[in-house]
């Protein structure tokens, strides 16, 4: 069996799909996407594709290595993320040659059924709305969310500031009682200093984990945060490959890993991740705020890796994250997880032609990170 060739879908705008045909007339599916840089990954992918051509899609360790390694400059997140999606789809063929899902290549399921989270989100930002739309979560049976703070943030910001972020995440807890986890994303916006006091003002309401206390280059800064509280620290989304993920581990920065599927090397990758934190007593929750194929590749892995914490998903309204109006087989949350899929690869079943009716051009407004008063923020 050997590859023929890539094509690539840019669906809503949102997400990008990637199918690699082979002369088996298997075809295999990705999510190889930056998120507003997609047209970017698109000419890394048609690189790749003049490496991959003729090749036996099932070697994907030999591809992943010479794909990475094959260049004097590695890593990044515009070429890590366009060979992930590119071991997504190898994977997929792979478990439809062999007739098996990717979980059972992998050594097998330790898990009958997949807990996921959803965004909780407001329409108009006020602490009533936040909690009837973490209750609306909880009646649909979930059992854990994430919701983000304001932004920009100052280097050192105001009570008022802290004092309304608190009194959202009050209201929710509140809301939803004990028993319902909620997680918070700082998205890299606070500077170390703001991100300690903030934590401490929210601490009291049992956060599930705050992500991305601040931005993740200096891991240090991380370490020093991760110190001055009892709450878990999770982080990892803009890590690339096990390499970047060395240092979080080693100096217990995190008690959460979360390398993203589409950006940190794929499936195998993130299972060598997992394995490192497990061996550290770290948990991992891989990244996902983008679309089905991303969550298949994702549930993969979840389903048998022992140190399996939670599985992000979006939760748009339309529920095409999960797959609808996408897949010939949307995924299902009941009571607050997703069972196994069974299918062959990643489970899934595209239908190109509902791709083909949400087709977008792939572009997206130009990110905005930094501020000319010296707050944080992200696109």
């Amino acid at each position: 069996m050997k590859i023929t060739g890539l094509r690539i879908f840019h669906v809503l705008p949102r997400w990008t799909f990637l199918a690699i045909d082979t002369d088996a007339g298997i075809v295999g599916y990705g999510e190889p996407v930056v998120e507003g840089q997609s047209r970017i990954v698109e000419q890394a992918l048609r690189q790749l594709e003049e490496y991959l051509v003729g090749k036996d899609p099932r070697e994907i360790e030999r591809h992943w290595q010479a794909m990475y390694r094959g260049s004097f400059y590695r890593g990044g997140p515009i070429w890590v993320s366009a060979i992930s999606g590119i071991e997504q789809a190898l994977w997929d063929i792979k478990g439809k040659f062999y007739d098996a899902p990717v979980y059972d290549l992998l050594g097998g399921p330790v898990r009958d059924s997949i807990r996921m989270y959803g965004h909780a989100r407001s329409t108009d930002e006020t602490d009533a709305d936040y909690a009837a739309t973490v209750r609306a979560h909880q009646a649909r049976g979930m059992t854990a969310v994430k919701v983000g703070i304001d932004g920009p943030v100052r280097g050192i910001d105001s009570l008022e500031y802290v004092e309304r972020q608190v009194s959202r995440f009050a209201a929710m807890r509140d809301a939803v009682g004990s028993g319902f986890d909620i997680a918070i994303d700082f998205h890299g916006r606070t500077s170390p200093a703001m991100a300690k006091r903030l934590i401490a003002a929210l601490e009291p309401y049992y956060p599930m984990f705050v992500e991305e206390p601040c931005l993740p280059e200096n891991v240090d800064a991380m370490v020093d945060i991760a110190r001055s509280t009892v709450v878990p620290i999770a982080t990892g989304e803009r890590r690339f490959t096990k390499f970047e993920f060395r240092e979080l581990i080693e100096k217990r920065a995190v008690a959460i890993l979360q390398p993203d599927l589409c950006h940190a090397g794929g499936i195998a990758e993130t299972r060598k991740i997992a394995a490192m934190g497990e061996a550290s007593y770290l948990s991992i929750a891989p990244h996902n705020p983008l679309g089905p194929i991303s969550l298949a590749a994702c549930l993969q892995v979840d389903a048998c890796t022992s140190n399996f914490l939670i599985q992000e998903y979006p939760a748009v309204d339309d529920g095409a994250d999960l797959g609808h109006g996408l897949l010939g087989n949307p995924f299902v949350i009941e009571d607050g997880s997703v069972r196994l899929p069974s299918g062959p690869g990643l489970g899934i079943e595209i239908d190109e032609t509902l791709l083909a009716e949400r087709a977008y051009d792939g572009a997206w407004p130009s990110p905005v990170f930094a501020h000319t008063d010296g707050s944080h923020g992200d696109w």
